[in-house]
């Protein structure tokens, strides 16, 4: 079952939601842009029988603080989630961290960062290679600037495989963060860091013997699937799944086959 908390980090509130027992071996999940801890649904709670599972709202997302005066940097979010890893006494060397899109890219940094606390990364169309916004983030800023149903059904549509597969309260709920305040600066202000942004190549060598497995939706307009072969290049103990008939978000469409695959990999 999970259960709603909430700690102080230098002065931020930050939400998490948490499930299973304390002294098992731990994921923490790290969602994407504009999203929050709810977008992994049943998730968390699915892999609770065998983990200790946690899932945070990022600072500016979500129902975590979002200061105007912070830089929504890719080392910001990084210090804090590595802060937050220490915080919650989760930095034994058994936590595997889950990241995706923007979630990825920052879990790729917490863990060349904190190599000793972490066991297994998992990156999820992860960003972190692109050179600039993709079409389709552009459409996604505009959207977020100035929501209203019909332009965030639209947007949402395009980042699955089938657009039946969104939800009127996926819809309704990201519109309802989003006006939060502070929260379409927070949202402008990451999106500029985090896609004109790269990790390097080079850097992500720095990964090396942490198990990762790189999962992507072959139908992913967001972030293309190519972008996993580069991850899988350039971290000596990688390895890819592609999931059919998925998109952006492969573990909201598919969600008992990334269940499975997690399970088998992080056991």
């Amino acid at each position: 079952m999970l259960q709603e908390g909430w700690i102080n980090l230098n002065g931020l509130k930050i939400r998490y939601l948490e499930s299973g027992k304390r002294n098992d071996r731990h994921i923490l999940f790290i969602h994407g842009l504009g999203s929050s801890a709810d977008r992994w649904a049943n998730l968390p709670d699915a892999l609770s029988a065998n983990f200790h599972t946690i899932s945070l709202d990022l600072p500016g997302f979500g129902k975590s603080d979002k200061p105007v005066k912070m830089d929504y940097t890719i080392e910001n979010f990084r210090n804090t989630v590595a802060d937050f890893i220490n915080e919650l006494a989760i930095n034994d060397g058994k936590t595997s961290i889950v990241g995706h899109s923007l979630g990825g890219y920052i879990a790729a940094e917490v863990t060349m960062k904190n190599k000793n606390q972490i066991e297994k990364l998992v990156l999820v169309d992860s960003s972190g290679m692109l050179k600039k916004p993709t079409p389709l983030l552009e459409e996604y800023l505009q959207v977020a600037i100035n929501p209203t149903p019909d332009k965030v059904r639209k947007v949402f549509e395009q980042m699955v495989a089938d657009p039946t597969r969104v939800p009127s309260k996926l819809v309704e709920s990201f519109i309802a963060r989003i006006n939060l305040p502070h929260a379409k600066y927070a949202f402008e202000s990451t999106l500029e860091n985090s896609a004109n942004t790269q990790i390097g190549l080079e850097r992500l060598k720095l990964i090396d013997d942490i198990p990762t497995l790189i999962i992507w939706g072959i139908e992913d307009r967001v972030i293309p699937p190519e972008h996993s072969e580069i991850f899988k290049e350039f971290i000596q103990k990688s390895h890819v799944e592609i999931i059919q008939d998925a998109g952006h978000a492969p573990f909201a469409e598919k969600p008992e086959q990334v269940c499975r695959m997690l399970l088998d990999f992080l056991t």
